[in-house]
């Protein structure tokens, strides 16, 4: 299985339970391991092939500073499906972190895997989101 990732994309957002998480901006970190075919991208050295990262950072960016959630598991679980359905991601590794939020450690968040380890086609077809 062929891996693309973004590591510690830091997007500012309104997170959180209590009221005065609900009137700043907060920063949530990603870091997402995406499954993807890249055997026709490295074959032919053409992004057509691959999942362009930079388009999936750019839509992320954009759906989480747009965003208020309560919960970080309501926030991964969107990115998770955006991810899935508009790049045509098989399966996925989120972990959303946010950084600060627990005195005397460095971040919470949650870890969550979606869809199918295994699910990888060989023919590497180009997904929604690439170019």
């Amino acid at each position: 299985m062929d891996i693309v990732y973004i590591r510690d994309l830091k997007v500012d957002t309104i997170i959180g339970i209590y009221d005065w998480e609900r009137e700043v901006r907060q920063t949530v970190s990603l870091d997402l391991e995406m499954a993807f075919n890249i055997a026709e991208a490295a074959r032919t050295d053409n992004i057509e092939y691959t999942l362009n990262y930079k388009a999936v950072a750019k839509r992320l960016i954009a759906f989480i500073e747009g965003s208020e959630f309560l919960l970080v598991e309501t926030m991964a679980e969107k990115v998770a499906a955006i991810v899935r359905e508009e790049f045509g991601v098989p399966w996925l590794r989120l972990r959303l972190s946010k950084p600060g939020a627990v005195r005397g450690a460095r971040d919470v968040g949650v870890l969550i895997e979606r869809g199918e380890r295994g699910a990888l086609s060989a023919a590497g077809a180009k997904p929604a989101g690439a170019g």
